[in-house]
């Protein structure tokens, strides 16, 4: 299942973005979004009868695409499992905004960070320490007002800093343009809703793309010179329709500055090779590795049943602590004391998963056995099959808890699987013939807890992923667990995949 937004033309893009107000320098109502540093927004577009005065913009030469000279800054930036992406600076034209940037990268400050935000067709953000769009300051502390220069422009690459309402609210936050190619009747739409832009910008954006409509009200400091390529191909991760954030952490390994030495500029994206999903499997190194989900548990060994309360049957599960040897425990001491008896599935997606878990009911609650937490990373042998059972986190295994859920996903046929490798996903062999047989949702894996596998009672959930939820995906009457109890495996029947049920 894929959860994304489709970005469309004007300000509607910034419906799940940081990047807020759009269009102010023009026209005060030509289109506005409130400020959420983080949180979801609304935005509309406000009027778009024709302005009583012709809007004009002084055709300057546009910078972006200059080439820089030897010996300039430059800064590298090491995406994991994506690639190099080699960005010019403008000191020239935003000089607080480059130094702010290049100090930060110096200390360190972004490397491991991750991109909170990817929007298809528009941006990718990050330079949030919080990794949630909340935070961030700049190297001075707190904010500061990097200005807006009429020669650099959103065209596709440039790079940018996010506000809260002004360019005066820059901090660390960033993004790099993707955007689209506008027509010429997008800016005939652009003009009558108080937009203004120069031939000069008119010519770039036609040629390359961008997202016009945020001229004036951001901070571009920058622009890529090499690795568009690994840019498009972030923003095709699967993110969640809600906040925009990747269901898979996309992670800044480094941030270095270095000097230029002449080496080769690609400023297009046609300028490079069709993205190969191979290129992925070397930067991960992943391998062929044996999937053990649907191995079948061992006489004598511990297995768990939950009874939901309404449901006929119990819902066994298998559990793996050869490779969630912290998880595992947890979970069983939390079924020994009966933690579990009585809470709710208190968030359920269909097509997707059920999770559960939180004393408190709405996903904010829970905590495991250890004092202080505990990180059973996610092993390669466990994927997000239909019927995985896994820890839900907060930003990463390192906050694993009490709330686990339960995968109930969608198979994938050959198209399907060409999409998310298209996407910057890599799949060995073994995982494509699962989720092609089985189902799941692979854009999870590597970024949560695997600790155990449905081997009877599957049909339960997914009756469970099929009741009436509200806007928030918690579902309108309670589905409670009557209890989780751990017990022996006796040989009874195993059936791991929904087809191996009675469907009458």
């Amino acid at each position: 299942m894929f959860r994304r937004i489709i970005a469309g033309v004007f300000c509607m893009a910034l419906v799940f973005s940081s990047l807020t107000s759009c269009g102010k320098n023009i026209k005060e109502n030509g289109g506005s979004a409130s400020d959420t540093s983080g949180t979801s927004s609304s935005a509309e577009i406000g009027t778009t009868e024709a302005a009583t005065e012709p809007v004009t913009a002084e055709n300057v030469d546009i910078a972006n695409f200059t080439a820089p000279q030897k010996g300039d800054t430059i800064i590298t930036m090491n995406i994991k499992d994506y690639g190099e992406v080699k960005f010019r600076l403008f000191p020239e034209y935003a000089d607080k905004g480059v130094e702010n940037f290049v100090e930060l990268a110096k200390k360190g400050y972004y490397n491991g960070l991750k991109f909170h935000r990817v929007i298809k067709d528009f941006m990718i953000q990050g330079g949030d320490p919080e990794g949630t769009g909340m935070g961030g300051e700049s190297v001075w502390g707190g904010k500061f007002d990097g200005g807006s220069d009429p020669h650099l422009i959103h065209c596709a690459g440039a790079l940018a800093y996010a506000n809260s309402g002004g360019t005066a609210t820059d901090g660390s936050q960033f993004y790099v343009v993707t955007g689209t190619v506008p027509t010429d009747q997008n800016f005939e739409d652009f003009a009558a809703a108080g937009y203004a832009f120069s031939d000069n910008a008119k010519a770039i954006y036609k040629k390359v793309g961008g997202a016009p409509w945020l001229d004036g009200n951001y901070t571009v400091f920058g622009q890529v010179i090499d690795g568009l390529d690994v840019i498009f191909k972030v923003q095709n991760v699967a993110v969640d329709a809600q906040s925009s954030m990747p269901y898979r952490d996309v992670i800044v390994e480094s941030v270095t500055v270095g000097e230029y030495n002449g080496e080769d500029i690609h400023w297009y994206l046609d300028e490079y090779e069709k993205f190969d999903g191979e290129a992925i499997r070397q930067a991960t190194g992943k391998e062929n590795l044996s999937i053990a989900n649907f191995t079948a548990p061992k006489e004598g060994e511990k297995v768990v049943s939950m009874k939901l309360k309404g449901y006929d049957g119990e819902i066994k599960i298998k559990l793996f602590p050869e490779y969630a040897e912290k998880g595992v425990p947890s979970f069983l001491e939390h079924a020994e004391k009966g933690y579990y008896d009585g809470l709710t599935f208190h968030r359920v997606i269909k097509d997707f998963m059920i999770q559960g878990g939180d004393p408190k009911g709405d996903g904010t609650g829970g905590e495991s056995i250890y004092e202080k937490g505990f990180d059973d990373g996610a092993d390669s042998h466990l994927i997000h099959a239909a019927g995985a059972v896994a820890y839900a986190n907060s930003g990463s295994t390192a906050s694993s808890g009490s709330q686990f859920y339960i995968v109930t996903g969608q198979k994938y046929d050959a198209d399907q699987i060409k999409q998310l490798e298209d996407g910057g996903y890599f799949f060995t062999e073994n995982e494509k013939e699962i989720y092609s047989k089985n189902g799941g949702a692979p854009w999870l894996d590597g970024n949560y807890t695997i600790f155990g596998q449905v081997f009877d009672g599957l049909d339960i959930v997914f009756d469970v992923q099929n009741v009436e939820v509200d806007g928030s995906d918690k579902p309108t009457k309670d589905v409670t667990i009557e209890y989780v109890k751990v017990s022996e495996y006796k040989g009874e029947p195993v059936r791991f995949d929904i087809s191996d049920y009675d469907k009458n």
